[in-house]
Formats: C-alpha cells, structure tokens, sequence
C-alpha cells in the first residue's frame, strides 16, 4: 500500500513516541509487553502466539492459514472456494509446501524469538538447526551501545532496541 501510495506510514519518529507511550500506559495498567506488539497481565499472555514466537511447530487450518511443522513451511488455498475444491480433490488445501533449509529456520527463529521480551537462547537454537545464527561482534557492539541485552545465556532487546529491531536483525544475523 504504501508503494501505490494509498498509505503514508508515520514519520519514525513519531512512531517511536507512541509505541514508547504505548508501552508506559500499558505498563501501567499491569499489562506488560511481553512481545513487541502483544501485552497481557502475568500469566495471561497468548499460548497460541507464543507457539509461533518460540518457533514451534504449528498446523494451519482453514483457507489462507499457513503452518510450520516438521521442516515444513505449509499455505492454504486463500479463497474458501479454491481451499473446499482442493480439499475434495486432494484431501488437503494445501496451495504451497516447501522444506525450509537449516538457515532459513534458524533465520526464522531469530526473527521471531527477538519479537520476545525474554529474548531466546542463541547457543541452543544453533544447536538446534546446526548453523551459526548470530554475529557475536555485532551482538557485542549492540550490547555496548544499549541495544541489545545478555542474561546468562539468554540474549534480548532492550526498549531502546525493540524501537529498531528491524536493524538489530540485519546486524546480528549470521
């Protein structure tokens, strides 16, 4: 939309001051950001969501729903039409089935689990898809400059960092 030109985004920086606003009100209604764009009291954040952000597997169900299971990434037929068609003719709606590659999902968790305010643990997510998924120089300097956090073995973005997390991935990943 805003290549056609029919949406104008909001001058960064004011963008910034109301997610920053956004984040204080919330706060203090006891609702805490415990995603980039979710909050919720202690113990009520989305399970379903958190699926997704943590980087687990998940079936999507229905027309236009897309899932992520067994190294697969899956699409729906988007029209319910298309999606009823398919799934009498094939006994799924699936439009779109690809195997993701080893960098491809560990790009993908990366980029969700930073979405989280509890981070994700780097070592063992490279572990797990057995490719390097961060450079550690760039965390090093984003951690200097404030942007980023270590806990252990755990590494998040701190609120100065979740304004520009979009260019905190682009630098990190390996």
């Amino acid at each position: 939309m805003v290549a056609k030109r029919e949406f104008e985004p909001l001058d960064g920086d004011i963008a910034a001051e109301l997610f920053e606003l956004t984040q204080d009100r919330t706060a203090a209604a006891g609702l805490r950001g415990y995603e980039i764009s979710n909050h919720a009291a202690p113990g009520a954040e989305s399970r379903h969501n958190l699926t997704y952000w943590r980087y687990g597997d998940y079936v999507g169900i229905g027309p236009g729903a897309h899932g992520r299971r067994l190294g697969s990434r899956t699409v729906r037929h988007r029209k319910p039409e298309n999606f009823l068609s398919a799934l009498s003719r094939n006994g799924h709606g699936i439009a779109e089935e690809a195997p993701l590659s080893a960098r491809e999902a560990a790009d993908e968790a990366l980029v969700m689990g930073l979405r989280l305010t509890e981070g994700i643990d780097a070592g063992a997510l490279e572990h797990r898809f057995g490719v390097p998924l961060i450079d550690q120089s760039a965390v090093d300097r984003l951690v200097r400059s404030g942007h980023l956090s270590t806990d252990g073995y755990r590494l998040s973005t701190t609120p100065a960092g979740r304004l520009v997390l979009d260019r905190i991935l682009a630098e990190i990943a390996a």
